[in-house]
């Protein structure tokens, strides 16, 4: 909300500029530079927009330096606890916690909106067979906008094509899956849940039965809602920039879904698993001792990274990393598997926590580096891991892009930029161009 109070800007010509500042609910200051172009003649410069807030937003409330996260007010360690992922989806989309008539139809319709149109599930043949998984998600995505045309009716009722999106996009990643392996596809059963339908789909063969582990099942449920929303990350900000434009909803989260793909950024979880796998190689340059790797990372004329560890936002211990690392714990007991990563990285991060080097750079572990190992551990291959991510993420975009729309006040996203480049230049004919 806008105070009373003002901060005062002297430029480099002397004058002053006086700005009101903001303050947000949980006492968060921000110095109000709406008019500052039109008034001044000035823009402010800040690569990645770390210290540029975008927009305003009542979903997420993040505290890096405290480890806090909150979805609607409620801490993350709660919804992991108590919740499921279709309750925590409704809670990010709608603003509150449903009733349990909500919840009942509100899961009806994710039953109901499960299946895609038939001609879709021959765009899988078209893929190849080494076809990244991401790629086909953000590719299918897209066109679901050409089965619901109306999409493109701004003023259409969005609530019907954001309840399409959250049910078919598993839908579409478990399809994903089974063509990269060569086996048929399983078509959701309306009577599992939203996760127990997942690992039907993942997981199930025409030739014998399947019914999803109830520990997997809370698991993936905990995985999806560890990922529902991280406030204006690099894919969020990506779907509200294109979503201002007007474009339909299904763009703007294949937009998401791409931003979310590189590997700084959802690919992370992808590369702890595979540093793991370096480490723990008998026949590689550690053979399993992880304290030769961490002396590595902290030689400066290596360019060695340890993954998984530090974040952009978090300068203390992710909470999500807390809760995954317990659920990974259970799972792997639950199963009777011995993972030896999940013991690598156990002794990983109990070096890095004690050690004042990585304690300094407030280095701790984030939540994707425990995230690929109970992936891994659940049966899902590394590939697919970023999918997981997206899958966890969608109602996250989802609430951001209806936030956005609904707000009267919301433009057209337009960066500025301070130019680098050549001054005036004049054109010279080719044939009288040296190099």
């Amino acid at each position: 909300m806008t105070t009373g109070k003002t901060a005062k800007l002297i430029l480099a010509d002397g004058k002053e500029h006086t700005l009101p500042v903001t303050v947000g609910s949980e006492d968060e200051h921000a110095i109000d530079i709406r008019t500052l172009r039109a008034d001044t003649g000035y823009i402010t410069l800040d690569s990645g927009y770390m210290n540029t807030g975008a927009t305003t937003s009542a979903i997420t409330y993040l505290d890096g330096e405290k480890g806090i996260l909150r979805y609607r007010g409620y801490d993350i360690e709660e919804l992991a606890e108590h919740s499921t992922f279709v309750e925590t989806s409704y809670l990010l989309i709608h603003g509150r916690l449903p009733t349990q008539s909500e919840l009942a139809t509100f899961s009806r319709k994710l039953v109901y909106h499960s299946m895609i149109h038939e001609d879709m599930r021959h765009f899988f043949e078209g893929f190849p067979p080494g076809s990244h998984p991401m790629a086909v998600l953000s590719a299918m995505v897209t066109s679901l906008s050409a089965y619901y045309p109306d999409c493109l009716d701004r003023d259409a009722p969005a609530e019907l094509h954001i309840t399409r999106i959250l049910s078919k996009v598993r839908t579409i990643a478990a399809f994903s899956y089974k063509k990269t392996i060569g086996q048929p596809v399983m078509y959701p059963r309306n009577s599992l849940s939203y996760c127990a339908n997942f690992l039907h789909m993942m997981f199930a063969v025409p030739a014998e039965p399947y019914e999803p582990d109830p520990v997997i099942v809370k698991a993936i449920n905990q995985l999806l809602i560890l990922h529902a929303d991280h406030e204006q990350n690099c894919s969020t900000s990506t779907v509200r920039l294109v979503g201002s434009s007007g474009a339909n909803v299904y763009a703007a989260v294949a937009a998401g879904i791409l931003a979310l793909w590189g590997p700084l950024h959802g690919g992370a979880n992808q590369a702890v698993i595979e540093m793991l796998e370096v480490i723990g190689d008998p026949k590689g340059p550690y053979k399993g001792d992880h304290k030769k790797f961490i002396a590595e990372v902290k030689d400066k004329k290596s360019n060695q990274r340890l993954m998984g560890c530090g974040h952009r936002v978090y300068k203390n211990y992710d909470p999500r990393a807390k809760i995954l690392k317990k659920m990974a714990d259970e799972v792997l007991q639950h199963l009777g598997v011995t993972d030896p990563m999940l013991e690598l990285a156990k002794g990983m991060e109990e070096v890095a926590l004690k050690d004042d080097y990585f304690v300094s750079k407030k280095l701790y572990p984030n939540v994707d580096f425990y995230s690929g190992i109970l992936y891994r551990a659940i049966g899902i291959p590394t590939p697919m891991f970023t999918v997981m991510f997206a899958l966890g993420r969608i109602p996250g975009w989802l609430a951001h892009w209806k936030e956005m729309t609904e707000d009267p006040t919301s433009k057209i996203g337009r960066p500025r930029q301070i130019y680098t480049g050549s001054t005036t230049r004049q054109y010279v004919p080719i044939e009288h161009r040296s190099t």
